[in-house]
């Protein structure tokens, strides 16, 4: 879990890099400005862009042809790499579709804003996780909840 949480820390770090200009969102300008807003929806294409591009590389990666590794242990070592790099392309293709989301809440004026409160989640956040959908305390809240639902 953390190896891939850390490729998809990777991924936005590089589609942070990849953005031209050198503006940062900050607290002194009114809140979800339209620099802002077009400050978050030029990164969240970038960041889908780089999702993409990776998963065409895996696409080609699997399309010229099966394992064929002479030893049992490095076969089994080869399939066991290509079910993670699967699971991390699927987990990925759920990232997309929070893009996604979070593009359409840009476009109807709703991005930066918690859906449980409709406070501001806070630039600090949405720079770190820029599909955030709740404030941190929201957040903490909801796991809070389905934790104890869990253990029931």
């Amino acid at each position: 879990m953390a190896g891939v949480l850390g490729d998809e820390i990777d991924v936005l770090a590089k589609a942070r890099r990849a953005m031209p200009g050198d503006y940062v969102p900050s607290d002194s300008e009114p809140y979800m400005s339209e620099q802002q807003q077009d400050y978050f929806r030029r990164l969240l294409l970038e960041w889908k862009r780089s999702i993409l591009s990776a998963s065409e590389n895996t696409l080609s990666a699997l399309q010229e042809g099966p394992i064929r590794e002479p030893d049992l242990n490095d076969r089994a070592s080869s399939e066991t790499d290509w079910g993670i790099e699967l699971r991390t392309r699927d987990r990925q293709r759920k990232l997309i579709a929070k893009i996604d989301s979070a593009m359409r809440r840009i476009d109807e004026g709703e991005y930066g804003f918690c859906e449980v409160t409709g406070e501001p989640i806070g630039l600090g956040r949405l720079i770190a996780r820029p599909i955030a959908t709740m404030t941190v305390e929201a957040q903490q809240a909801h796991e809070r909840r389905e934790k104890i639902s869990r253990d029931m």
